[in-house]
């Protein structure tokens, strides 16, 4: 079994290109299905299962398990894709004739609408940063988030070097490390170069190579670090809502959409690489409309 994973853990990441997060959840689930297969098939304690026995009997006995564990419907279709990717990988490299996972239906989620920030909020946040260091870090930090729209994991990528203000783009490295231009705002690009002439000015290092974004120890900031970055001023502003660095993306995509632009052009601007994806964030848009139409027409 172990040989059938690692050969699966290369697959994910030379040919799916698939981020460290991806990897640690797919690998996750197929252990825990592993575990599964061992007690149906009446394995010891410690004793590997056969995966190669599993069959549609066995998906659906699992999932049914699943369910009684009180899982999500969203982590419950993350466990069977997993698996279904794990036996579409297995057929592909011709260990197993028949894909187990054929016969099972995919499971059909509830498509929640992405949480976003009206324009006052968005800007309340813009202005709470103060003139320190970190204060202006944190201010360009937000400016790039929503000017933007990049994936936290995008924004703590970037180095020095990653920014051209000729063109006014950002390169950053999206999922499946897929390289992609993304315009930033003038208002973005100024919050930056305060922040590296702050750097300049106290001898930290801001060469092309160096990490746009540092921490207070001076090594590249995190996503955890953004996270709670958000969080501060959140509070700091006494806002209700629980804001993670993606709602300034879902805020991004919104706000566009709601000003003229055109959902090819959204889809671009994300790095989507299906259209589908991208048009959430019309029906965000449309209950946006509604909310303020109830809210101000007097007949509503």
């Amino acid at each position: 079994m172990e040989q059938l994973i690692a050969g699966y853990t290369r697959y994910l990441q030379l040919e799916r290109n698939a981020s460290a997060r991806t990897q640690e959840a797919y690998l996750s689930a197929l252990r825990r299905f592993a575990v599964f297969c061992a007690s149906e098939q009446g394995r010891a304690e410690g004793e590997a299962p056969d995966l190669l026995q599993a069959d549609g009997i066995t998906l659906r006995n699992y999932s049914a398990y699943l369910r009684q564990q009180g899982l999500s419907k969203r982590s419950l279709a993350l466990h069977l894709s997993a698996i279904r990717s794990f036996y579409r990988y297995l057929c592909r490299e011709d260990v197993l004739e028949v894909d187990p996972t054929a016969g099972v239906s995919a499971l059909k989620q509830e498509k929640r609408l992405p949480k976003f920030l009206y324009y006052d909020e968005v800007t309340a946040l813009l202005d709470a940063p103060d003139d320190s260091l970190a204060g202006k870090r944190d201010k360009a930090i937000l400016e790039v988030l929503y000017g933007g729209g990049l994936r936290v994991s995008e924004l703590v990528g970037l180095n020095v070097g990653s920014l051209d203000r000729g063109i006014g783009y950002a390169r950053v490295f999206g999922k499946g490390a897929k390289e992609r231009l993304c315009p930033l705002g003038r208002a973005a690009f100024m919050a930056i170069d305060d922040y590296l002439d702050e750097r300049r000015r106290l001898g930290i290092p801001s060469g092309d190579g160096e990490a746009l974004f540092l921490n207070l120890r001076g090594g590249r900031l995190t996503r955890r670090g953004v996270a709670d970055i958000i969080d501060k001023y959140v509070k700091l502003t006494a806002q209700k809502k629980t804001i993670s660095p993606h709602v300034f993306r879902h805020s991004f995509a919104t706000h566009l959409l709601e000003n003229g632009a055109d959902l090819r052009s959204v889809q671009e601007l994300l790095g989507h690489e299906n259209i589908s994806t991208t048009q959430i964030y019309t029906h965000v848009s449309r209950a946006h409309i509604k909310e303020v139409y109830d809210r101000t027409h007097p007949r509503a």
